[in-house]
């Protein structure tokens, strides 16, 4: 295993790739705007459980290689963690180059995506929809229904670039089958802010590239989105059954309508496996 750069574990060789964009679960490292409403151990337990139902949705789909990238600190630690969760298909680690989530998705389309000539340079022809399909995926939507990530991958097939609105004005997913260097430049905040899908689909414009677009929908970055994850795992626990149970526990914890001033004290709790 390599400290620094990838921790290579070759999978299927597939045409399509879904690479999941994650952190290594560290206190005050992940997920940070839950802070208000959460306990910092708690925030990281709830983070720990996306990501192992976030494998698992990925892992679910048939023919595509999985990976994760992250930032070169965290490879050895995911890479650990990928093993243990692993059965069957393997996953690559791959470290990305630079700081912040905008250098992370410009570096899971410079490593997995072959460089391609921009629209104005190349003639269309039939073979581009053959080309390797590469979809960065974001760690906190577990919950998303596997067909969601199956048709991302046909719309894909058919244009430049793939992306996933979430309700918030961000986007969940990005697909694309080349690399577009400058795609992400700029975007210091990454996926999840309110302008980051108009940022997106402008620096699409100005490459002129084709976009298709899969069902929107939603992530979890504050104390609203939990509450409607939560509504939701309630009725449909299999969806992410990790997140589920976590969830539960929270509210049994909480109390059914707690206030959100009061979630601290009941995820501090939690955080200590429900000790008084």
């Amino acid at each position: 295993m390599k400290s620094s750069g990838e921790n290579v574990v070759r999978s299927s060789g597939s045409d399509r790739v879904l690479v999941i964009m994650a952190k290594a679960p560290r206190t005050g490292a992940v997920k940070t705007r839950l802070a208000s409403s959460l306990s910092a151990e708690a925030v990281t337990a709830f983070y720990r459980c996306l990501l192992d139902d976030t494998l698992t949705l990925a892992r679910s789909l048939s023919d595509v290689e999985v990976a994760i990238m992250c930032p070169d600190t965290d490879v050895n630690e995911l890479a650990q963690w990928s093993r243990g969760e692993a059965s069957g298909n393997e996953v690559s680690v791959v470290a990305q180059k630079g700081e912040g989530l905008a250098a992370g998705l410009t570096s899971v389309f410079d490593h997995f995506a072959p460089d391609y000539p921009p629209a104005y340079q190349r003639e269309e022809h039939s073979r581009d929809a053959h080309r390797r399909r590469v979809i960065a995926f974001n760690a906190d939507s577990p919950h998303l229904p596997h067909s969601v990530l199956e048709l991302a991958f046909e719309t894909l097939a058919a244009h430049d670039l793939v992306v996933g609105p979430t309700h918030d004005g961000g986007y969940y997913l990005v697909g694309a089958k080349a690399s577009h260097p400058t795609l992400f430049a700029g975007d210091g905040m990454g996926m999840g802010t309110s302008s980051a899908l108009e940022r997106l689909l402008s620096h699409a414009r100005a490459l002129e590239l084709s976009v298709g677009f899969a069902d929107p929908f939603y992530d979890i970055d504050v104390a609203d989105d939990l509450t409607r994850l939560a509504e939701e795992l309630r009725l449909a626990p299999a969806r992410a059954p990790r997140t589920a149970a976590w969830l539960k526990d929270w509210e049994r914890l909480c109390g059914a309508g707690t206030p959100f001033d009061k979630l601290r004290a009941g995820s501090a709790r939690l955080a200590r496996g429900g000790k008084s």
